[in-house]
């Protein structure tokens, strides 16, 4: 297979795989809640296309190093092993941590705002109606909404007037780590198929092409989710992982001639 193909058909697989780590996000612009979820898919996919950058950068830099280093193929597959390993680990136990403690402190909100209204329901309507004063409503008018609100789902109506939060919007832990660790993993195999599948007299320009094509898909991808410019995001995506492969290799190229390796 042409090294061209060759990376044009991993990038597309790996893109393909980063977007079905998230459910479809088409939703009807006239349900709230449905745009609630498709908003917090869109953050699910955000962090996908995070984590497959990463996966990218950390274990393209690292092969590419190794390969500049010695032309081994057994030792290339083992750096690149244990840092697609160990990347993917690490990346899980980092989110973990992260949304654990972001869901134990959303948890606590909640429960709170339980207590608060169970103990003071009409002092706890008072302060939802000065909120929405605050938001620029007339007090009678403010009044009525938070009457309204409070009649539908009390707990919903502070949570968000208060702090900007639903109850379905504590996240798994375990589905977070899941998600990171694959994203890692997803865009780590193409530096890493790459650098092993093809000859050993292109393999490093030719992964340091497919890199640099996947980064750009990527920087595309999150600048779209994220609503800012494309090109720039897309540049400074590709030149950072650029500048990590080319000092990565230099200083595996002076290990190697230098006879430390």
């Amino acid at each position: 297979m042409p090294a061209c193909v060759l990376m044009f058909n991993m990038t597309s697989l790996i893109s393909a795989a980063i977007a079905s780590l998230t459910p479809t996000v088409a939703v009807a612009a006239a349900d709230p809640k449905r745009i609630e979820s498709h908003a917090g898919r869109l953050n699910w996919l955000r962090a996908g296309v995070l984590g497959a950058n990463d996966g990218i950068v950390s274990v393209a830099a690292l092969v590419v190093g190794v390969a500049g280093a010695t032309g081994s193929t057994a030792a290339i597959a083992a750096a690149g092993t244990a840092g697609l390993i160990g990347g993917a680990i690490s990346m899980a136990l980092g989110e973990y941590v992260s949304v654990s403690s972001q869901s134990d402190s959303q948890r606590t909100l909640i429960e709170r705002e339980k207590r608060e209204l169970s103990l003071d329901p009409d002092g706890e309507l008072q302060e939802l109606a000065q909120l929405y004063e605050k938001q620029g409503l007339a007090p009678t008018t403010a009044r009525q909404v938070a009457v309204e609100f409070t009649a539908i789902d009390p707990v919903r109506a502070h949570l968000l007037a208060e702090h900007n939060i639903a109850e379905d919007d504590v996240v798994s832990a375990w589905h977070a780590a899941w998600v990171s660790a694959a994203a890692f993993t997803l865009g780590a195999l193409l530096p890493f198929l790459a650098i092993l599948l093809l000859p050993v007299s292109v393999r490093v320009p030719v992964t340091f092409g497919a890199v640099l094509i996947a980064l750009a898909a990527l920087g595309m991808i999150g600048a779209h989710l994220g609503g800012s410019p494309k090109l720039r995001a897309t540049i400074r995506v590709v030149l950072g992982g650029a500048a990590a492969l080319v000092v990565t290799f230099v200083i595996g190229s002076l290990l190697g001639t230098s006879g430390v390796v």
